[in-house]
Formats: structure tokens, C-alpha cells, sequence
């Protein structure tokens, strides 16, 4: 009977695995849904549509926009014996003494001013300061400080080289 004992236990636990109830792995369903979810992180589109882009169009205007950089300025300084002479835009010139600089710098703001008002210029357009090399770096700071201050943002110093002395 010991072998009919043995047999019969074998067989129920051969049925018992059997009738056990389904169950759901879930770690592999886990791992799917992260690949999905990675899958499609990676695949989707996230910029905005190109339609949506904030773009604001100028007027329209009969004539055509004049996009040349206009010409510059032109601001030369040269020294003299009291103190320095500025020549702006070759019409207006302003001397400025040791003992008036603020007054001479007044002045030129005036003259310069009303040299713009008469080539219908802006305070964007461009400025060119050209100085003789000879002018003390005091003046020359003091009418940019001063351009500058009166609203001037583009302002350039000419380069040119001097020939050697010998």
C-alpha cells in the first residue's frame, strides 16, 4: 500500500500545479510599458508647429526698403595751441579752449545737432571720429563721453597708420 500512497501523492500533486489559478506576470508587462513609453519619448515630434511661431510682417509700403548702411559721420579733431578744433562732417567747426572746454563741448553738441537735423540723420546712423595724432587723449574722451551722452551708439575711430620719422 506504501506504493499506492506514493503514487496517489504524486498524483495529486501533479494536479495540484494543474488547477492552480492564472496569473499575470507583471514584471515583463512592466518592462514593456518603459519601452514603450522610452520608444515613443524618443520618436515624437515636441517643437511647436511652425504655424504658431509669433512673426510680425512690416507694412506694406510702395517703395522699397533701403537696407544700406548709411554713411558715416565724419568727426575730425586736430590739435591747436589752446586746445583742439573739431570739424564735423565738414561744414560745422567748433574750437575748444583749456580754460571753456565745457562751454566749447556745449557748442559742439549745438553744431552737431543741427548738422544732423540737415543731413536727416539719426542717432543710430553711424559716426566716425578721425584724430590727429598729435590731440590730448583728455579732449578726445571728452567729446565721445559727450557724443555718447547725447544719444550717439555707433561711434568709430578711423585707424590710419604714420609714416615713420627718420
Amino acid at each position: 500500500m506504501s506504493s499506492e500512497l506514493i503514487a496517489a501523492d504524486i498524483l495529486n500533486r501533479v494536479y495540484a500545479r494543474r488547477k492552480r489559478p492564472f496569473v499575470l506576470r507583471m514584471i515583463p508587462m512592466i518592462d514593456m510599458i518603459f519601452l514603450l513609453l522610452i520608444f515613443f519619448l524618443v520618436a515624437g515630434k515636441w517643437g511647436p508647429a511652425e504655424n504658431f511661431l509669433p512673426v510680425q510682417l512690416p507694412a506694406a509700403q510702395g517703395q522699397g526698403l533701403n537696407l544700406a548702411r548709411p554713411e558715416p559721420l565724419l568727426i575730425q579733431i586736430s590739435p591747436t595751441d589752446a586746445g583742439c578744433r573739431i570739424l564735423i562732417g565738414r561744414s560745422e567747426t567748433v574750437e575748444i579752449e583749456n580754460q571753456t572746454t565745457e562751454a566749447g563741448l556745449a557748442v559742439m553738441l549745438e553744431k552737431l545737432k543741427s548738422c544732423m537735423l540737415t543731413q536727416k540723420r539719426v542717432a543710430t546712423d553711424p559716426v566716425e571720429i578721425i584724430c590727429q595724432p598729435k590731440v590730448k587723449w583728455e579732449y578726445l574722451a571728452k567729446i565721445y563721453n559727450t557724443f555718447y551722452g547725447a544719444g550717439l551708439t555707433d561711434i568709430t575711430f578711423a585707424m590710419t597708420e604714420q609714416p615713420k620719422e627718420k
